[in-house]
């Protein structure tokens, strides 16, 4: 692919991606990648939830892309904040993720999420299974 190609690729201005994400609501992504998940527990300090990996969220490998992931990490990881009395979250201002294995289309995959203590920074534990 030449330079001008992948430029035109990576903005994507104009045709019909223009309209469809000009028209698209502000703060879309939430319920673009959350929807579908089923809280399965909420309690001081924990979070564990689940869902199948949608159509919507693989990417070309028919597996969970690495950006919904990290995603849904930055939004769940927010929420277990709540769960210890935080009034707000913050701004998330790293987030780690170590892809040990794909989850695939139709997957179901288990989520706990934990907030720890580190000094004076505040991490949240993640597990994903699937």
């Amino acid at each position: 692919m030449d330079i001008e190609s992948l430029k035109k690729f990576l903005e994507k201005e104009g045709g019909s991606y223009e309209t469809s994400v000009d028209s698209m609501p502000s703060r879309f992504i939430e319920p673009f990648v959350c929807h579908g998940i089923k809280v399965d527990l909420v309690e001081p300090g924990r979070i564990l939830c689940s869902f199948k990996v949608p159509l919507r969220l693989v990417n070309a490998g028919n597996f969970l892309h690495g950006g919904a992931t990290a995603t849904l990490v930055d939004i769940m990881g927010s929420a277990v904040v709540h769960t210890v009395g935080a009034p707000l979250t913050g701004v998330s201002l790293e987030i780690s993720v170590s892809y040990l294995d794909a989850a695939y289309l139709g997957a179901l995959c288990c989520l706990s999420f934990s907030p720890q203590k580190c000094a004076k920074m505040l991490e949240v534990i993640i597990l994903f299974q699937t």
